[in-house]
């Protein structure tokens, strides 16, 4: 799986198939600060991901 990771504009590839709240829990992200998109489209915590899928973790912007 080819991974794009917005915050520190950092790339990986990673061996991983199971669900998105999984693969950022091993990889240390808060779930609450990131949005992610799988084959470009937006996916949530309990979508299942592939070892063939792109994902981008996105990070979210909040302002007022």
């Amino acid at each position: 799986m080819l991974i794009h990771i917005e915050r520190g504009n950092r790339k990986e590839e990673l061996n991983f198939s199971g669900k998105v709240a999984e693969l950022l829990s091993e990889l240390k992200i808060n779930p609450e600060t990131v949005l992610v998109a799988k084959n470009n489209e937006l996916v949530t915590a309990d979508d299942e991901l592939g070892d063939k899928d792109e994902v981008r973790i996105l990070s979210v912007i909040s302002g007022g």
